[in-house]
């Protein structure tokens, strides 16, 4: 479960935080740095994140637009929801962006899902596709 789950209907544990990092460290995302800070946003862990305001960049758009994700999804307007990951204490993307990015992950076979409920498994073909679609960042 802490290597990867869903979160709702997003990519969440250590995979859902990595992902986040990689679309920030890509310059995909914008508006801060995936690490949970309670003192200065007062975000409780394991909710619902309020204290940053991140947004999808021009680049981020047509990434994941060339990669599959609906259109629809994608906007640099509207702020990104995000979830403080209780196992991972960091930020990983949730609502319609980060619904959409883990269906396009379940679509491509590039996650399955586990036993136990909730838990996920990256695949082989996932750790070879996101590290060519968006690598860690340094």
């Amino acid at each position: 479960m802490r290597t990867a789950r869903t979160c709702y209907r997003h990519l969440a544990g250590q995979a859902g935080v990595e992902l986040f990092q990689r679309l920030i460290g890509a310059g995909w995302i914008t508006g801060g740095d995936g690490i949970h800070r309670p003192e200065a946003t007062g975000d409780r862990l394991s909710s619902q994140g309020k204290g940053n305001q991140y947004r999808l960049t021009v680049e981020g758009v047509e990434a994941l637009q060339a990669w599959g994700v609906a259109p629809e999804r994608l906007s640099t307007a509207r702020t990104l929801r995000y979830c403080i990951d209780w196992t991972e204490q960091a930020h990983h993307l949730a609502g319609p962006l980060g619904t959409a990015i883990t269906d396009r992950l379940f679509d491509l076979a590039w996650i399955v899902r586990g036993k136990i409920p909730r838990s996920v498994n990256v695949t082989a073909k996932g750790e070879a596709g996101l590290a060519t679609l968006v690598p860690l960042p340094s």
